[in-house]
Formats: C-alpha cells, structure tokens, sequence
C-alpha cells in the first residue's frame, strides 16, 4: 500500500524561554496547521503517533487533546534527536500496514537554554544510553571540559581533517551555506547571514567547531497528516499530496564501534545503510534527488552524510560543498530550510520540520527559498544512540 502527506505545518523555531507559550500550545499551532493545510478535521485521524524527548510520559496526550477530545490511540515516541522522524515513520507504517488510513504525526520539544548534555544522569556517564560512544571517543581523544555533544562531532570533525585534509574553511562553509538559506524562511531560528571568515572567527565551542557550526535548543513543534490511497481518492486530496516513496531506519551495528572512529561513532555507518535501503526500497538513487534536509547538528555532520547518501566519494565532501554543488544552482540544494545549523533543533519536532520543509519544496510553496523544478526529495534524520531515517518523497 502507499502513503501520503497531504498537510504538514510547523511552528517558528525559537530560542527556549524567549516565547511565552508550553508544548501543548506548539502542538495546538502546528497541528492544526497540518490539519488546515489538508482541509481535514481532527475527527477523522485515527492515530497520533508524538515524538519528543524532554517531557514527562503522556505528554504526548496533554499535548494531542489541544486538538481535540476523540480517544484515539495516542503514542509516545522518543529516540533522541531521530524522534520526528520516527514518529513519521510510525505514521507509515500505520497507514501502509492497512491499519489506519489517516494518521497525525505530531513532534515538539520546549528545551532549556544552553548546550545539550550527553545524556548522562548526574553527570554519570556511566549510566548513559550513549556511554559506548562516549566510551569509544574517551578512549581516542580523551575527554574535555566542553560540551558532550560538541565534543564527539568535533572530534570527528578532527578525524576527518586529519585523514583526508579537509579543511576548517570547507566545515565553515557548511554554516555560511545553511545561515545563508535561513535567511528566506520565517520560521528559522536565527535569519543572520555569515561569511565563512565570520564563522571561522565565531567562539570556538570544541576545535574546529565554532559557535555558527553548531545547531542551538530550540523550542517549537512540527506536524504531518499521512493517509492512505483509499483516504486521498475519497477525500479528493490528490492537490496536496506528496508521496512518501520509501523509508528506512537504521540503529548502531558493529560497524559503528570497531573501527574505534568518532566518525563511526556518530553515526556515518547508520546513515549509509538507511539510504541503501531506501534506495533499494525506492528504485531511486541519489542522483534522481533535487532537495535534501539532512542532519546537520554540527557542521561535519553534513560532510559525513554528504559522504554516506552517495553524493561524493569518502573525503571527498569538503571539496563538494566548497564547489557550491549543494547550494542553489548547483547540483543538490541541501537544507534550504537552513538545517538544524540555523532553522534550529527542538529534538522531537526536527525530522517533522524537515518533512514539512520538503512537502512546500515538492509543491512549489516554498516562496524565495524554492528549488526550481523540484520534483524529488530526501530527509535524513540521526539520533546520537543511535538510529537514522531516510526518507524519500515524490511529488
């Protein structure tokens, strides 16, 4: 069976405690923009699959009731910074395995200021779900007084440097491309734009990565409404319909761990085998791709999965993005959004975002930001601990 979204909405991402509003009021704006965007009332989902990572169990209900009382199946999902796109994920399935034709993926986070920690309790490493990670990176780099998350992409950020000469100015490039996009979208974050000597000149949070190559907290909420075949024909839909063609998730497998690499470590091989899969799913390649929202909480995670999509050879995408092959007029446009880099990172709503962004992308509702033609769309969405999901759509 195939599957659809036929309306996405999102709220503006915003800096935590800037805006004088909780979860359930994102949900309420996000959701029923989506719900708006497809012209179909809430009585008609079935299932409401919610990502987020920061609130108590359930919040997923407080959340959902702001968009009406009609008891159905509410679920809570998290699995770190992938929790939108699982809960994407979840919402095909539903509507793919026949057992619900219209289904709500909502995601949102209302984050605190400041860095992310590691994902330790009371600072116990120990007693982390990501404590093999950290374990592998202490063991190869040792371990400093910055912030966790920083720390590991920043390292493999040093790895890749070191291995195949790729430069801090390439990894700045990343950040000057994504602040440039954001420029043209409303509901980014930050909307400054940086050159790459800006960048390079921002506070250094862990060598190389400097403030600007770093993705914020964020506050926000994202929504997509997935319906079936059946759903879209009787509902006379086909307007607003996107297809999701396929999708795959990967968690951690051996390979993420013996080569002793951060590179591994954060997720390069996850990423790699989730788009074989969806291409092999898809019939697809990365060559029949035109626009891409892809992952980049730090700036070399857009190298390291420019590398494992198939868009260039390993080493070889700090070159790639320098050539402006993923910019506007050049080969790909990635993350015209601005990605996680400047769009910014409520963790539950992220891969939501990113499916929203894309859906207005297919349709030629993106505005200023619009990639000419476009006519397929991938969304790659990682989570430290690990899982990544890649989605295909199609217009």
């Amino acid at each position: 069976m195939k599957s659809y979204i036929v309306g996405v909405g999102m709220t503006r991402f915003e800096k935590p405690e800037s805006r004088d509003w909780q979860y359930w009021d994102m949900v309420r704006e996000a959701g029923s923009a989506a719900l708006a965007d497809a012209g179909v009332p809430y009585d008609l989902v079935e299932q409401v699959p919610v990502g987020y990572c920061f609130q108590p169990s359930t919040a997923g209900q407080r959340a959902a009731y702001e968009l009406g009382l009609s008891g159905v199946p509410v679920y809570n999902v998290n699995n770190n910074c992938a929790t939108g796109s699982t809960a994407l994920m979840m919402a095909r399935q539903l509507v793919e395995g026949g057992i619900a034709d219209c289904v709500l993926a909502l995601g949102f986070e209302k984050m605190k200021r400041g860095s992310l920690g590691g994902g330790a309790d009371g600072g116990d490493f120990r007693t982390s779900p990501v404590a093999r990670h950290y374990g592998i990176m202490s063991a190869g780099h040792g371990f400093e007084m910055t912030p966790p998350t920083a720390q590991i992409f920043g390292n493999a950020a040093r790895e890749h440097m070191e291995r195949y000469g790729t430069t801090a100015a390439q990894l700045a490039a990343v950040a000057e491309k994504n602040h440039r996009h954001s420029a043209d979208n409303p509901n980014a974050q930050f909307r400054d734009v940086y050159t790459v000597e800006e960048v390079l000149a921002a506070k250094e949070i862990h060598r190389p990565l400097t403030r600007l190559q770093c993705s914020p907290t964020s506050d926000g909420a994202a929504a997509a409404l997935v319906v079936s075949e059946r759903f879209l024909v009787g509902h006379g839909l086909h307007g607003r319909a996107v297809e999701i063609l396929a999708q795959a998730m990967t968690t951690d497998t051996e390979e993420s761990f013996a080569s002793g690499s951060c590179i591994d470590v954060v997720g390069k091989p996850m990423t790699a085998a989730a788009a074989r899969l969806a291409y092999e799913r898809s019939g697809l390649g990365i060559e029949d791709v035109d626009v891409i929202e892809l992952h980049d909480c730090f700036s070399v995670n857009e190298l390291l999965t420019y590398e494992a999509l198939g868009m260039c050879g390993d080493g070889a995408s700090g070159k790639l993005v320098e050539s402006g092959a993923t910019t506007y007029g050049g080969r790909w446009v990635v993350n015209p959004s601005g990605g996680l880099i400047s769009k910014g990172h409520p963790l539950g709503a992220t891969g939501l975002a990113q499916a929203a962004e894309l859906v207005w992308q297919l349709r030629g509702e993106a505005g200023p930001r619009q990639v000419p033609d476009a006519r397929v769309a991938l969304a790659h969405n990682i989570g430290l601990g690990g899982a990544a999901v890649v989605t295909l759509l199609r217009r």
